[in-house]
């Protein structure tokens, strides 16, 4: 842990109608006693039949604290909706502290990862070039191997676990008020060399406009127009459960309970420069996206990249 036996950095934790899961991350969170922990849940649906006591069962779960902590809660007695009740839920997290850790109910984190995250959003803290840390890394620990940093820089924005700064959160656009003429402009085709990207983003964005419920895409929009960098670890720390949920099957299952690995968030080796690792960037994107049918490579075929990149030691294009 960091300096002392209590993490200084507040965590935010979401939660739903999942007690089970709730109960996984909270021992998470509390094995690491931050002194500051806000609560965040969406109220039950209506006519959805037991929701109501697996709504209660969560929050009560969640706010069990037995050590010495400031415990804020959010708790909804109407159901808002995906895109509502998280967005509005970190909203309402930087209103009290300028920067912290988010968790859902579903990310249950290595115990490094709270460190790594501490670490990060002090380092970069003034550096607004960097909008948000990450937890989850979706490529193998060979693939990794080849790049000596703790941590590289992308243009994927992975929500399973990750930090933020309010001066970063401040700049979120959940109406993507801008994407129509961006769109007609044909700026992700300028922003990624890799296209496959740009038309996964293109896609990603007209989704939301058409009304698709969600927060996180308008999310990776803010980062991307705003030039904005995640910080990825070099190693997975975050394993998603995936068993239910508002968006389950958006994700190949390949990237559900990943192993994860311990960083030693004391002795981090830092990229030489603040841009995006393109080639591990890219392959992060089509791994993560693999099995999804937006994509267009298989995972076939990506398998026999990262093969290939391990035996001659590059990252292939």
């Amino acid at each position: 842990m960091p300096s002392s036996d209590h993490l200084n950095t507040a965590v935010l934790l979401i939660i739903f109608n999942r007690p089970r899961n709730t109960q996984e991350v909270f021992d998470a969170i509390e094995r690491i006693r931050p002194k500051q922990l806000f609560v965040a849940a969406d109220g039950a649906r209506e006519g959805v039949v037991g929701e109501a006591e697996l709504c209660n069962e969560a929050r009560s779960i969640a706010t069990r604290v037995t050590w010495p902590c400031e415990v804020k809660t959010l708790f909804r007695e109407k159901n808002l909706g995906c895109k509502k009740a998280v967005s509005e839920g970190i909203s309402w997290f930087f209103q009290h502290v300028p920067e912290g850790i988010i968790l859902e109910d579903d990310c249950v984190p290595n115990p490094t990862f709270f460190g790594f995250c501490e670490q990060m959003l002090s380092y970069y803290r003034e550096d607004k070039r960097v909008m948000m840390v990450c937890g989850t890394n979706y490529l193998s620990e060979e693939v990794m191997a080849i790049t000596e940093d703790s941590y590289f820089f992308s243009n994927y924005y992975p929500i399973w676990g990750w930090a933020t700064w309010r001066r970063a959160w401040e700049l979120y656009d959940p109406a993507m008020k801008g994407w129509e003429k961006h769109r007609e402009a044909g700026q992700l085709d300028y922003l990624f060399p890799y296209q496959a990207i740009a038309r996964y983003y293109h896609t990603m964005f007209d989704m939301i406009t058409n009304g698709f419920d969600t927060w996180d895409i308008q999310w990776w929009y803010t980062c991307i127009f705003n030039h904005g960098l995640s910080v990825i670890p070099k190693y997975n720390l975050i394993a998603n459960r995936g068993e239910q949920g508002t968006h389950t099957g958006t994700q190949g299952s390949f990237a559900i309970n990943m192993p994860t690995i311990d960083i030693d968030y004391n002795k981090l080796k830092h990229p030489a420069n603040v841009v995006p690792l393109r080639r591990v960037n890219e392959l992060t994107y089509t791994n993560s996206h693999a099995q999804v049918v937006l994509v267009e490579s298989t995972w076939v075929k990506v398998k026999q990249k990262i093969k290939s990149s391990i035996k001659n030691k590059v990252v292939p294009k």
